[in-house]
């Protein structure tokens, strides 16, 4: 347990070092003020653009704007953040490769699922506390604004897109014992959200793929039931478990 904290401690370490906690720590904050900043301003451009719409014989009547307006734009732009959050975290493990570091911590002692457990125990951190403050940021304003209560299955609409960050988290880990560059772990990433998208356009398939989430803000208007998202719920935590246990398992057998 001594080694397994030591070795987190390290990889903290690094991270702080690196800026990426300052980077995502600003971007993160500044995604949960342009949802509702986005939405407060929606009329206002709207209004300035009215000439040029004119002009092209369209007529744009009143705008109301209300939390949902908001809420719309923080689904829209949290793949945003989960492309972001992928890149740059694409070579938390194939830098250990290219740089030779991790034989000299396995020869010391250290388990393999330590290091593992520590790269992903960095990547969880960053991924729930930013995402939570992007969430809790844009949910302060709207409150302050309008009134969260119009948004109908609110919490389980945000825990489906944090969900789907949590699989593409055990994706990157698992690529990243079986690839050797950053690249090919985004290309991999890439691929099974392709994948998914592309089984999700075959109905008897679409509720049951981890990118069916990603449409969980339909939810807040009422327009689909939650019980519609649970079995892609259950599929997704079925996958992180397996990413992770195959994770585990081959890296316990790769070369260095």
């Amino acid at each position: 347990m001594k080694q397994l904290v030591a070795f987190t401690k390290k990889e903290l370490l690094e991270q702080v070092r690196g800026g990426r906690f300052i980077i995502f720590g600003i971007l993160f904050c500044l995604f949960g003020i342009m949802n509702p900043a986005t939405a407060k301003l929606l009329p206002w451009l709207l209004e300035i653009m009215s000439e040029q719409f004119a002009e092209n014989s369209m007529m744009i009547t009143g705008v109301e704007v209300d939390a949902l307006t908001s809420w719309e734009q923080f689904f829209k732009n949290m793949p945003i953040l989960l492309l972001v959050f992928i890149v740059m975290f694409s070579g938390i493990l194939t830098l250990e490769y290219q740089k030779g570091t991790l034989i000299n911590v396995i020869t010391k002692g250290l388990k393999r699922w330590k290091i593992l457990a520590a790269k992903l125990l960095i990547m969880l951190v960053v991924w729930t506390g930013g995402y939570f403050i992007t969430f809790g940021i844009t949910y302060g304003y709207n409150a302050y604004f309008w009134d969260n209560g119009i948004a109908q299955s609110l919490f389980f609409a945000a825990f489906g897109y944090y969900l789907v960050g949590l699989w593409l988290i055990s994706i990157v880990l698992f690529a990243s014992v079986v690839l050797k560059s950053a690249s090919s772990v985004i290309l991999l990433v890439g691929g099974e959200v392709v994948a998914s998208y592309l089984l999700s356009l075959l109905p008897v398939l679409q509720k049951y793929v981890p990118t069916f989430l990603l449409s969980a803000n339909e939810l807040l208007s009422g327009a689909i039931d939650r019980q519609q998202y649970l079995a892609a719920v259950g599929i997704s935590v079925v996958l992180i478990i397996f990413n992770g246990i195959l994770a585990v398992l081959l890296f316990n057998n790769t070369s260095l």
